[in-house]
């Protein structure tokens, strides 16, 4: 394929070359493997379950710990929130207030969450905000038919020319409703941070956002930072960082064929939220917590949430701790045979890490290699909570190519829904894995690892979009916490369902975690 000098140059300045590009189309061509699971984790098979008494001891251990460690809290925030209002735009669309009701939209639509949002609509955080500001643009709002006041106010939301939620970054919009007050995102992950990730009377939160907003998150931190900073007797430090370029990836027609812009340009896409690896890999905390821009609570229940970060805190320190001590022995050669066989029960019994069934008959000399091999990695433990029919990924045991099984997260797009085994597998899942990590990136060395080199990039996936009106192929980048961390030391620990309030539509807002 040959592009023309102005696309090289446009490849070049994005930090790709011109090798890579023609990788990626070539693996819209080949396509790339469905994962292959093995079965679902569950609890006693790859989630533990603890009991209160050691949920207590782990939390108090990372309390007790902290204070001597960098830690940062790790928020992706970039998204527009779009997809929020999806079914409010699909409302303005078809309905026509001459020829018939709300009411009889929503039966001949089966319009749920229009329903829910009619219902709810005077407890959204804000209300009050959209009513003034609509009646500024309707000056005989109060005189309109309650169907009529009701158009009018989406459109006050959503229009480019009022208040324009819908492209706004989801971390700023109005979240909660206080008494004084209304809180974003944004204000309500400070407050949530100061509990477990404060040292030293400061705390570190890291948002990646795209570069467009930087101004905006600045100025709301500016508006908010004096009364925050006051009710959590914290310094916050704030850091900011952007989906690179070099992390884009090109988009194909149907045919496979590179999109070509009206100005000769090559049409590249964001990646996807596994981009932000190379994000994260520019960090050299001791303890990162990770956690989306649209998962959080009101004041009330900030302390129970918080708990549970302290948990999954405490485990990793403690396993982490046994993992190093455990390869400072390795470096010893005169290592005992019971010694490698405690450290293999370790890596099975604790990391859920499958050993070879050769192991025993392996020289001494490999048999060091290998659990050197498995232990050094990066640890994460990953909170999950019983699935109850919300989409994403879940905890899954995965068998590679090469035949080694694994603990996973697994999207479903990236299994063969065709393959009636595999359905069954996906559908059988228990548990569901809210994006609630606690990562350890060091090695026992005190040394950062490069978190690049424990990537599986057979776990990128093709997704469908639209560009002007026609259908276009786009590659994701293995995802964040799935594909990009696929060869990372891994625990899953069951935690309660309190610690996953995702916001994906506006209707969820009006769930209790979200009202004051």
């Amino acid at each position: 394929m040959n592009f023309t000098s102005k696309q090289i140059k446009q490849i070049e300045d994005k930090g790709l070359t011109v090798d890579k590009v023609l990788q990626q189309i070539e693996v819209f061509k080949t396509g790339l493997p469905n994962i292959n699971l093995e079965s679902a984790a569950i609890v006693g098979d790859g989630i533990f379950r603890f009991s209160e008494e050691e949920k207590n001891e782990y939390a108090a251990y990372y309390d007790e710990q902290k204070e001597d460690l960098n830690i940062v809290k790790f928020v992706p925030a970039s998204g527009a929130a779009t997809r929020m209002f999806k079914f409010l735009f699909e409302f303005l669309d078809n309905f026509n207030p001459k020829k018939e009701t709300i009411n009889r939209y929503i039966n001949k639509h089966k319009a749920n969450e229009l329903f829910a949002f009619g219902v709810g609509l005077e407890k959204l955080p804000f209300y009050e905000i959209v009513i003034t500001e609509t009646k500024k643009f309707v000056p005989n709002f109060d005189t309109l038919s309650s169907d009529l006041k009701a158009v009018e106010f989406i459109k006050t939301m959503l229009n480019e020319d009022r208040l324009n939620y819908s492209f706004s970054p989801k971390g700023l919009l109005p979240f909660h409703k206080y008494k004084d007050h209304i809180a974003t995102a944004f204000e309500e992950h400070l407050f949530e941070a100061a509990i477990y990730v404060c040292t030293q009377n400061k705390t570190s939160i890291h948002f990646t956002i795209s570069e467009i907003y930087k101004d905006v998150f600045k100025n709301e931190f500016k508006r908010i930072q004096a009364i925050v900073e006051k009710k959590t007797k914290t310094t916050f430090n704030i850091t900011y960082s952007y989906q690179k370029e070099e992390t884009d990836t090109i988009a194909v027609s149907t045919k496979n064929e590179p999109i070509v812009n009206t100005d000769g340009t090559l049409h590249f896409r964001p990646s996807g939220h596994g981009a932000l690896l190379s994000n994260l890999n520019d960090f050299e905390g001791d303890i990162l917590f990770i956690k989306n821009i649209d998962n959080v609570v009101v004041y009330k229940y900030e302390a129970e949430v918080a708990y549970y970060k302290k948990v999954l805190a405490g485990i990793l320190l403690k396993e982490q701790k046994q993992a190093f001590k455990f390869l400072k022995q390795l470096e010893n050669n005169e290592i005992s045979e019971s010694k490698l066989l405690e450290i293999a029960r370790f890596l099975r019994k604790n990391l859920n890490v499958i050993i070879s069934l050769e192991f025993e008959k392996f020289s001494t000399k490999y048999q060091i290699e290998y659990l050197k091999n498995k232990l050094n990695r990066p640890f994460r433990v990953c909170g999950m909570v019983k699935n109850e029919g919300e989409p994403g990924g879940g905890p899954f045991w995965v068998k590679s190519e090469s035949g080694t099984v694994s603990l996973q997260i697994v999207e479903s797009a990236q299994v063969d829904k065709k393959n009636k085994q595999q359905k069954n597998i996906l559908k059988n899942a228990t548990h569901f894995n809210p994006v609630d990590l606690v990562c350890g990136i060091k090695d026992y060395k005190g040394k950062t690892f490069d978190l690049s080199k424990f990537v599986d990039p057979k776990t990128a996936f093709v997704t469908m979009k639209t560009k002007t009106g026609k259908n276009i192929k786009a590659l994701e980048s293995p995802g964040l916490w799935n594909g990009s961390m696929a060869n990372w030391n891994t625990i899953f620990v069951e935690v309660p369902l309190v610690t996953f309030n995702p916001v994906k539509t506006v209707t969820d807002l009006l769930k209790p975690r979200h009202q004051v």
